[in-house]
């Protein structure tokens, strides 16, 4: 069974940081491509940043330069850095597997960018 528990969300001011964590179990995570996506109220859930077994990134546009995504393959962690936060990334954020041929997601983490 696959679970993916975040941490890290909270209040932040614009122009800050967080990091966000998630702890994954129940899968190989040497070969689990991981991700991070957002869901603002009244929003659809975006892709934000996602990472393959192999390490290689990819970030949707509006968070390129600020967001980075990292994992630790000894640790099964993935983490989000998250910087320069404006108030429209304003969302819960979740964390992401696709394994055992389905969509594996967080509870998710709620942060909030004050202006």
């Amino acid at each position: 069974q696959v679970r993916l528990v975040e941490s890290g969300g909270g209040l932040v001011q614009a122009g800050g940081s967080l990091r966000l964590s998630c702890a994954a179990s129940g899968v190989n995570f040497k070969i689990a491509p991981m991700g991070w996506y957002r869901q603002a109220p009244g929003k659809q859930r975006e892709m934000v940043a996602g990472i393959s077994a192999g390490g290689i990134t990819n970030y949707t546009d509006s968070v390129k330069g600020r967001f980075a995504v990292s994992r630790d393959w000894a640790r099964n962690m993935l983490y989000l850095q998250m910087n320069s936060l404006k108030p429209e990334d304003t969302a819960v954020y979740y964390c992401h597997t696709y394994y055992y041929a389905r969509n594996n997601w967080g509870q998710g983490t709620q942060v909030t960018v004050s202006s």
